[in-house]
């Protein structure tokens, strides 16, 4: 479904603020898998993602979604074929529409577009049950202004629009990280529900090490714009944080991991 080959990405390069975010990256993602991907701050996490959505070129190498090659490709022309959620919640929705406004921007998304705007009752009653199965109470304030929801409810929210015509890829961005814990754990059991049920292939993105060893079937870790361990199946379940931190110690040639953010978690 996915696959990034020998990906090179440098910024600023040339000058002295030159700094080489994806070193000869290659990842390959089949159709269902659902993989967290973690690191430290700098290790090429979001650029990766950056560059499979084309908001980044990249310098060399190759990008293939679904089979077609979208190295070249400019962002919004992908863009059809992908879902993203950001770690801020004022991303991803209009905070001056409505619920059901929103989420009609969604489902239409990819359609051709015509002067008639109203949504139908048909189309409310799907908006609600759909909003229903996030058991927030939103079902019932389709009107309500989506500025006016907490944070942990317009990520649930772009969450469901991002995933609402089943994208061929769901990139998830450290999703969770500007919520309170208590709610990122309700929204990473929303994404899980969602992506199980739905069987999308997803890369999520966090700097959460019990989060990326809970969910998924699959763990990458990122340093310095390398991939160095890469855990699926049974070493996976049966993963701990004692030991992935151990495992990257023997990857990186010793090199502590002492971010805060991510041992705390």
């Amino acid at each position: 479904m996915l696959a990034v080959n020998n990906v090179y990405k440098t910024f600023n390069s040339g000058t002295v603020n030159e700094k080489t975010a994806l070193n000869n990256i290659s990842l390959h993602l089949g159709a269902g898998e659902f993989v967290t991907l973690i690191g430290g701050n700098g290790s090429g996490k979001s650029t990766l993602l950056n560059c499979i959505a084309g908001v980044h070129a990249v310098d060399k190498g190759s990008i293939i979604i679904d089979g077609v090659d979208v190295t070249r490709q400019p962002e919004h022309v992908r863009a059809k074929d992908l879902g993203r959620v950001f770690q801020d919640p004022m991303l991803g929705t209009a905070a001056d529409m409505q619920i059901e406004e929103n989420l009609a921007l969604a489902y239409r998304r990819g359609k051709r577009r015509s002067l008639r705007w109203g949504i139908t009752a048909k189309e409310r009653r799907f908006y609600r049950d759909l909003l229903g199965t996030l058991e927030l109470g939103l079902e019932d304030r389709l009107s309500l202004k989506v500025g006016m929801l907490s944070g942990g409810q317009r990520q649930a929210l772009a969450l469901l629009m991002a995933t609402l015509k089943e994208p061929k890829l769901l990139l998830l961005d450290e999703h969770t990280a500007a919520l309170d814990p208590k709610t990122a754990v309700k929204v990473l059991e929303i994404t899980e529900k969602i992506v199980m049920e739905n069987k999308l292939t997803t890369l999520m993105v966090t700097h959460n090490m019990r989060d990326a060893i809970r969910y998924g079937n699959r763990l990458i870790m990122m340093h310095e714009g390398r991939i160095l361990l890469d855990i699926e199946g049974e070493a996976k379940k049966k993963l701990t944080v004692e030991e992935l931190l151990s495992r990257f110690g023997q990857a990186s040639s010793g090199e502590e991991f002492t971010q805060d953010s991510v041992l705390l978690s």
